[in-house]
């Protein structure tokens, strides 16, 4: 049977996710900040994990406010803003420093610094959390699918937004990847004050 991934709707949740990834692995600071940038850039963790430091990082250590890539899944250019991710990829910069991680990639493999770490590796971060937490629905698209379903309510449900940034071409794919089935659909609308 096939694992569901969804997001991480409830903030306890995904601050109980984020302090486990940061302190619960010996690369904690690394997969904390591939999590927080697949949230904030809703990028799949396959082209995440393709980025090099000068992608992010000027000559000077200074972080890029944009950046740009070609989708790998779509071949689509993709334009990155990175502003709300600074401050952990200034934290993971000096971690990077002390720990002596010199690569090219922005996310390397701790046994290999010539690769980046692999979709496999992240996933067996997540399954890990999962285990951790007791929460069946964790995998490589968590991160993107929970900074979707984030903007998705703090933009006021603009689904167009959520498309675009998803790169889908219509509402139903975008509302079955925020894992907005009828029940979630009904407990928003319970909220409603209909007058």
């Amino acid at each position: 049977m096939e694992q569901k991934v969804l997001p991480i709707k409830d903030s306890n949740v995904l601050a109980k996710a984020q302090q486990c990834l940061l302190e619960d692995f010996k690369a904690g600071r690394r997969n904390y900040t591939i999590f927080q940038v697949g949230k904030v850039t809703l990028l799949r963790v396959s082209d995440i994990l393709r980025l090099k430091r000068v992608d992010v990082f000027d000559e000077y250590g200074n972080v890029h406010q944009n950046t740009y890539l070609h989708d790998r899944k779509t071949g689509k250019a993709n334009r990155l803003y990175l502003k709300p991710v600074v401050g952990d990829l200034l934290a993971y910069q000096r971690w990077l420093e002390q720990e002596n991680i010199i690569s090219k990639w922005l996310f390397p493999s701790t046994k290999h610094l010539d690769q980046h770490i692999t979709e496999k590796q992240f996933y067996k971060v997540m399954a890990k959390v999962g285990d951790l937490l007791d929460l069946d629905y964790l995998g490589t698209h968590t991160m993107r699918k929970t900074g979707a379903y984030r903007v998705y309510m703090q933009s006021n449900y603009n689904i167009g937004l959520i498309m675009h940034l998803l790169n889908h071409s219509s509402e139903a794919m975008t509302l079955a990847y925020l894992g907005l089935d009828q029940a979630s659909t009904e407990e928003m609308l319970d909220n409603i004050d209909f007058g």
